[in-house]
């Protein structure tokens, strides 16, 4: 049978096609399709996940932390929220719980996709991980926006953060998000907004994820006007996006 395909599956559209193409190349046995669940993430994905799981023809497995309820609870128990060197919420939530499934002889496969700023993080972590991986999207130079479009070509209505003009898919208050990401979370989202603003305010101004002129600035500081976040998803599908679909089909 071979050792397991292992994909890295996270409600996001880049990782369901990534996880389709795995199925397409190396076949439904040898493939598993894993999810670390945050517990954290908007309540559509539920949805999103049943009708990506009825495309692949294939379970989608979840893992979820023992220790942690959801994003805000590491936030409080941990008082701290990120540094240059990562996200807690991160490393508790999907790295810890994944690796008590992960065994040494899996193939890792990402939804990276060949969009640069994608590439470019998809280098780090090959430079950076002994683990075995691979990357469906950048390997058929698959945009973001292709698999937007495979997606809704397949029938499957995006998840609702998507829908909402964000441009990924995770915990609803991530807090690597960008100050336009923010916005439109006290925009949409005005309870969490306003959570996490009251964890910092506990914390300490040292507790600011983004800067202004340089200093940091927590989301009691944050104008409506800063930041950009473009609202419109681009649906168009590529060349290469009918390529990948031609090798799935087959």
């Amino acid at each position: 049978m071979g050792d397991r395909i292992v994909c890295r599956y996270s409600s996001g559209a880049p990782s369901l096609v990534a996880s389709k193409l795995a199925i397409a190349e190396y076949g439904h046995g040898r493939v598993r399709i894993v999810k670390s669940d945050t517990r954290s993430e908007h309540e559509d994905n539920a949805r999103f996940d049943r009708e990506a799981s009825e495309w692949l023809g294939h379970e989608i497995e979840y893992v979820s932390s023992s220790e942690y309820r959801d994003i805000w609870h590491v936030f409080e128990k941990e008082r701290f929220i990120v540094s240059h060197q990562g996200a807690k919420c991160r490393t508790a939530l999907k790295m810890v719980p994944f690796y008590d499934f992960w065994l040494p002889s899996d193939t890792l496969i990402f939804g990276y996709t060949a969009d640069s700023s994608d590439v470019a993080r998809a280098v780090r972590l090959q430079e950076n991980s002994a683990e075995k991986m691979a990357f469906p999207l950048i390997e058929r130079n698959l945009t973001r926006t292709d698999c937007y479009a495979m997606i809704a070509r397949a029938g499957i209505e995006l998840p609702m953060m998507y829908r909402l003009g964000f441009k990924n898919n995770n915990c609803r208050g991530c807090p690597k998000g960008g100050m336009g990401y923010w916005n439109k979370i006290r925009e949409y989202f005005p309870d969490d907004f306003e959570r996490m603003a009251a964890i910092q305010r506990d914390l300490g101004p040292g507790s600011g994820f983004h800067r202004r002129r340089g200093e940091r600035i927590t989301l009691d500081q944050l104008l409506p006007e800063d930041g950009r976040h473009e609202d419109d998803l681009d649906f168009e599908c590529s060349i290469m996006c009918a390529i990948a679909e031609t090798e799935i089909a087959a």
